[in-house]
């Protein structure tokens, strides 16, 4: 994914975040719940639990909602049955779709999933459908205005293992394997340099261009239902959207 686009779709992603700043916090809490209930709230012998807290802290999530948040892995959750499925589909305009959820009722999500790609024009379809025009990466996104010069983030970021550098007039992008994520962005926090975003996630690696607004409306809309969905963790397409997407 260009590094271009990659910024256009967190412009947009994290505008309807901030909206809605609640509902991101609570999904990470569930995510670090999960992860310390299956793997223990140490996180340095839990890599999921780390991942998951880097989201958080990269989302600006208090670290006091983190703390509670892993004790009730441990404690309330033990017993309990979520477990993580992915969903793969097309909305409007063919654009590809994958949707991970984290839910303790299956059928229940499946309908949900379901019905809001029908009701945006879109499909669910069947396992490996999209996957392949996608590619599991370390991203971790640092804006232009960070008080730290190109070559020395670069050359942090390399030395601490990264497989790729991008940079644009928003910010840098930093491309890792899932392996080599949690080393670069220790790297990165340890010097102090704050974070838009880091993640391990789901690139696509053929991108759509989807120039027709109503298309774009159409497909913004399940975008927004997705987000707002309890059991909905994450949402990955391959849209190029145009720069009015991020007023929608």
């Amino acid at each position: 994914m260009s590094g271009h686009s990659k910024w256009a779709n967190i412009k947009i992603r994290k505008g309807k975040q901030d909206a809605i700043k609640g509902v991101v916090y609570t999904k990470l809490a569930k995510l670090i719940a999960i992860a310390a209930r299956d793997g223990g709230s140490d996180p340095s012998s839990n890599a999921k639990l780390k991942e998951a807290i880097a989201k958080a802290k990269a989302n600006n999530m208090p670290n006091d909602r983190i703390d509670r948040a892993m004790k009730k892995g441990a404690g309330e959750l033990s017993n309990s049955n979520f477990e993580t499925i992915t969903y793969e589909g097309y909305g409007a305009g063919g654009i590809a779709v994958i949707v991970e959820a984290l839910t303790d009722n299956k059928n229940r999500t499946a309908g949900e999933v379901r019905h809001i790609f029908d009701k945006h024009g879109g499909n669910l379809g069947t396992s490996g459908c999209v996957s392949y025009m996608f590619e599991r990466q370390g991203s971790i996104l640092v804006a232009s205005e960070a008080e730290i010069g190109e070559e020395t983030l670069m050359d942090l970021a390399l030395e601490a293992g990264a497989q790729d550098f991008i940079s644009n007039e928003d910010g840098y992008e930093i491309i890792t394997s899932p392996a080599g994520f949690q080393a670069v962005f220790d790297a990165i926090e340890n010097a102090g340099i704050p974070t838009v975003q880091a993640e391990i996630a789901m690139n696509p690696t053929i991108e759509t261009e989807i120039a027709d607004i109503e298309i774009v409306k159409r497909f913004m809309k399940m975008l927004d239902m997705f987000e707002s969905n309890d059991d909905v963790q994450e949402v990955y397409h391959n849209a190029l959207l145009p720069e009015e997407a991020q007023e929608m």
